[in-house]
């Protein structure tokens, strides 16, 4: 690629990051220190990109697997819900799950999981609880040492809140950097996003629809992300919950925890 191939290709790498905007007169000077930031190398080593192993025999880092979905032809879906736990809404979950006799996996934060831990606490045996951070903080802004003093202190809390032992993560915001990924594989853990998610903000005032939504998606193998903490209208997919079950239900999908999910791969019909 010649010269002006290169500027062209940083000048549009720039325009997607905001950067540079029609009319918005960005001066030459500062394009010209906007795109030496892009070509700046990050260390191999360390920060919160870095993954590679400083120490080639630490404990757990042989490998990290990563899970989006399950590739199986039996009607399987995890239904998972993140950022909890919180007296109203984990309630509501729990009691509509109970009520279906429907298990979920519920990735949660390790602050909320110490303070609220009477919201949980007996009330997990048929489902799975996991690890989403300490306090929600982006872990893809982490180096691996901070990562792995999150990620315990959260573990740490969650396992006495619920008395399992958490060994999935999610890491907020779906962010997945390098210093986290060290961390994970230290500490054993699978990393765990989705394949699907709830769209609240499309339905507003329409659980059912939010519900058929869902139900229309939904393919053998499937993650599901939804919320039992967050903005209010997160809860039209809460209260969707019932017609999204019978729904699923009503198709033939069973309803398991991750690790159920996960052990099923390449399961038949």
């Amino acid at each position: 690629m010649g010269d002006e191939g290169v500027r062209a290709t940083r000048r549009a790498v720039l325009r997607r990051a905001g950067l540079v905007a029609a009319g918005a007169g960005l001066g030459a000077a500062a394009f010209a220190e906007a795109a030496e930031v892009t070509d700046r190398k990050l260390p191999v080593r360390g920060g919160a990109a870095g993954a590679a192993m400083v120490e080639a025999h630490r404990p757990g880092t042989g490998e990290l697997l990563v899970t989006w979905a399950v590739e199986t032809d039996r009607k399987l879906i995890a239904l998972t819900f993140d950022d909890g736990p919180r007296p109203e809404w984990t309630t509501m979950v729990l009691d509509t799950l109970a009520r279906f006799g429907a298990p979920a996996t519920f990735f949660m934060v390790g602050r909320r999981a110490r303070r609220y831990a009477s919201v949980v606490r007996g009330r997990m045996g048929r489902h799975e609880v996991a690890n989403h951070s300490w306090d929600h903080r982006d872990l893809a802004r982490t180096d691996a040492d901070r990562a792995r003093a999150d990620l315990t202190r959260a573990h740490d809390a969650i396992e006495q809140a619920t008395g399992q032992h958490p060994r999935l993560l999610r890491p907020p915001y779906g962010h997945v950097g390098g210093g986290a990924v060290l961390a994970a594989a230290e500490l054993g853990y699978r990393v765990v996003l989705w394949s699907l998610q709830m769209r609240e903000s499309h339905f507003p005032g329409d659980p059912a629809g939010q519900a058929r939504d869902i139900v229309d998606k939904t393919r053998p193998g499937t993650i599901l992300l939804a919320h039992d903490v967050g903005p209010t209208d997160r809860l039209v997919g809460l209260r969707g919950l019932p017609d999204m079950i019978e729904g699923l239900r009503g198709r033939g999908y069973e309803f398991v925890t991750v690790s159920d999910l996960i052990a099923a791969k390449g399961s038949r019909a």
